[in-house]
């Protein structure tokens, strides 16, 4: 059980191979800026590396005719499909978090169906686990500062050889898309009414 302070991605993953984090001060307060991050439509989040980054992902699935065409909208506190991924939680006006099991090293991503249920202890050689957060905190009398956080962990010493080969390359990328998903939250809630 959640206990005060305690945050929901601890429970589903308490211990991570790597991180990464993007914060952002929001004028907002931080139900406002907690809408605004439960809200986000991650299709609607565009940098020019960030759309470069998706074509040169999508290649390989492309170039196999396995591509599929990508989601229109994808609100995940809605409910949006989206393979592999799934709300793991969410504490109201304060965190969202969400996850997602795969092989996100290969050229061609292959997801696999876990329950929330049994997320947290998925251990099944070959896989890795994503766990990932919006959160935010009172900054201020007027602000917040919303964070985006993400851990991920493999199941066994061969899959983290590869995991972290290619997080060695597409860490600077993965921090871009970050900072943009954060800005765009950011954004979006400074044109929230209170």
């Amino acid at each position: 059980m959640a206990t005060p302070g305690s945050m929901l991605i601890d429970q589903f993953m308490p211990r991570w191979d790597v991180s990464i984090a993007a914060h952002a001060i929001v004028r907002r307060d931080p139900a406002v800026a907690f809408r605004a991050a439960a809200d986000l439509d991650f299709m609607a989040v565009h940098t020019p590396l960030l759309n470069l980054a998706m074509r040169a992902r999508g290649l390989p699935a492309r170039m196999t005719g396995r591509a599929s065409e990508p989601p229109r909208r994808l609100v995940l506190a809605k409910g949006d499909p989206l393979p592999g991924w799934l709300v793991l939680g969410e504490t109201p006006d304060r965190e969202l978090a969400f996850g997602a099991v795969g092989k996100f090293w290969q050229p061609s991503i292959e997801w696999r169906d876990v329950p929330v249920e049994t997320f947290a202890t998925f251990d099944e050689p070959g896989w890795g686990k994503i766990a990932a957060n919006f959160s935010v905190l009172p900054y201020g009398e007027h602000s917040t500062v919303l964070t985006y956080e993400c851990r991920t962990i493999t199941t066994d010493a061969e899959s983290r050889t590869r995991f972290m080969r290619y997080w060695r390359v597409g860490r600077p990328v993965i921090r871009h898309i970050f900072r943009a998903t954060v800005q765009t939250v950011k954004d979006n809630a400074e044109r929230l009414e209170q």
